[in-house]
């Protein structure tokens, strides 16, 4: 290590020290924003898409702050997801090739999106992305990244969300940019957003699979995540539970046991589902993608891929733990029903427990894609929680899973909710919620347009019903023929 580059450490960690005995929260220090879409690596960890965050999972906004002026100057190799200045951060260094979520890229046209908490006055906003060939077993470093950014945004210098505007919030518009045509499969974006009116820009990395066309493999979209993120116990289970629709399929849904010590290690038990994965299903294949367009099973985190004939939407992984004695989590204080303003919603309730516990939950909504994660400590005590939700109205599982010190899964509860625009009655699902049960009358929110269909009466009420992944003509106001069953109202 150089001397430069020691003294620099030494001082940040001082200085970042010196904040912290003064009792001055990490928040308050640094808090100004990150990548959303897709999601920075810190970011993923508050989704509960990646595990073993540390500290970033609680401050995404604050992940990355380092010097400007990339590639010259910035993060120190080694420290380009985390930034360097805070050694709490240091977790998302982590760098190898099952480690973190890899978020499916379908289209080379990607637009990217920020969160602010500070919208700082901004210079610009840059997108590197990895090599053809770069090796994801290495620490991410300059020589990892082309230096020449694929994308760039003029700040003008004035604030990220503009002129007039809060400076929290989403961002008002979104960066439309193009990958590099040659480029698919596993990848790194790192993405720059560079402060006007201080000495800082912030760092952000995104892990992305890109399958778009021209990638190894474009006839396999990603569904889902094997995300091995705690050790399991001889005799306990976990099972991919594979959804259509909203509803689990039993036929693409895979389940294995524990059978010895060296099984239940997070990475060892992640390759055994991946690999029974791929013996029992033709057409759901699990493992990584290499560049031959092979999806091969690794001991670490596996995707999850499906043709597009299943009509599989996603995957979910649930444990089965051994019971343990008389421990019990109960679930208190949900209410059946929360309001939803600008597309976000926060559920409070209350667990109780007699053991002490790592409680996390996890919120799906009707088509069982994870839209909120929140996770905390409970001492054999009663302690309140609160789950940021980001999603649209409908139906949605709360699921609450209680993990002891050991790392194995003992306790978990499931709640339904409602989730409700505010003023926003009129319709009785979020479209495909329950369409088996869609008949004359029935009115359904399309979450892609934001707009309520009435389902026909007869004899045009069945095609209300008819609707698949690969039969959409019906799909309320999208559909070739969706007139032909639906009034817009």
């Amino acid at each position: 290590m150089s001397t430069r580059k020691h003294l620099r450490r030494v001082v940040a960690s001082s200085a970042w020290l010196a904040i912290a005995g003064l009792g001055m929260h990490a928040q308050m220090a640094s808090a100004h924003g990150y990548a959303s879409e897709p999601p920075s690596r810190a970011y993923a960890c508050r989704l509960g898409l990646n595990t073993g965050c540390g500290q970033p999972m609680y401050e995404p906004q604050s992940v990355g702050e380092a010097e400007k002026g990339f590639p010259a100057r910035g993060p120190a190799d080694g420290e380009l997801a985390s930034g360097g200045v805070r050694p709490d951060f240091a977790p998302v260094d982590e760098q190898s090739a099952g480690r973190w979520h890899l978020t499916p890229i379908t289209n080379r046209q990607v637009a990217f999106d920020w969160y602010y908490e500070v919208g700082h006055v901004t210079t610009k906003w840059e997108y590197f992305i990895t090599k053809n060939g770069w090796n994801p077993n290495a620490a991410l470093s300059r020589e990892s990244f082309e230096l020449v950014p694929f994308c760039e945004v003029d700040g003008h210098g004035k604030p990220a969300r503009g002129e007039g505007q809060p400076m929290k919030g989403p961002a008002l518009e979104k960066h439309q940019c193009t990958l590099p045509a040659d480029r698919s499969g596993h990848h790194v974006i790192l993405g720059v957003w560079t402060v006007g009116d201080t000495a800082a820009a912030f760092y952000n990395v995104m892990d992305v699979d890109i399958q778009a066309e021209g990638g190894p493999a474009p006839e396999w979209p990603q569904v889902g995540t094997i995300n091995p993120h705690r050790d399991l116990q001889v005799g306990d289970k976990v099972k991919a539970r594979a959804f259509i629709a909203g509803s689990e399929s039993p036929q693409y849904s895979v389940t294995v046991a524990i059978e010895n010590a060296e099984e239940g290690l997070a990475p060892n038990w992640s390759y055994k589902l991946a690999k029974r994965i791929n013996e029992t299903q033709s057409l759901v294949q699990a493992g990584l993608l290499d560049g031959d367009g092979n999806i091969k099973p690794v001991q670490g985190s596996n995707s999850i891929f499906a043709k597009p004939e299943t009509g599989i939407s996603s995957y979910q992984l649930d444990f089965e733990g051994v019971p343990v004695d008389d421990s019990y989590l109960h679930l208190h204080d949900l209410k059946p029903e929360y309001t939803l303003t600008d597309g976000k919603a926060n559920l409070d309730f209350t667990v109780m427990t007699n053991r002490n516990l790592q409680v996390s939950a996890r919120l799906f909504d009707s088509a069982n894609q994870q839209v909120g994660f929140t996770r905390q400590d409970v001492d054999a005590t009663t302690r309140p929680m609160m789950l940021q939700a980001d999603t649209v109205a409908g139906e949605h599982l709360l699921k609450v899973v209680g993990v002891n010190k050991a790392g194995r899964i003992l306790l978990q509860e499931e709640r339904t909710v409602q989730l409700k625009a505010a003023g926003g009655e009129g319709h009785d699902f979020v479209f495909p919620q329950s369409i088996a049960s869609y008949k004359a009358g029935t009115r359904v929110l399309q979450p892609k347009t934001g707009e309520v269909f009435e389902c026909k009466p007869f004899p045009f009420e069945g095609w209300c019903k008819s609707y698949s992944a690969s039969a959409t003509q019906y799909e309320p106001g999208v559909g070739s023929h969706w007139q032909d069953a639906w009034i817009k109202r």
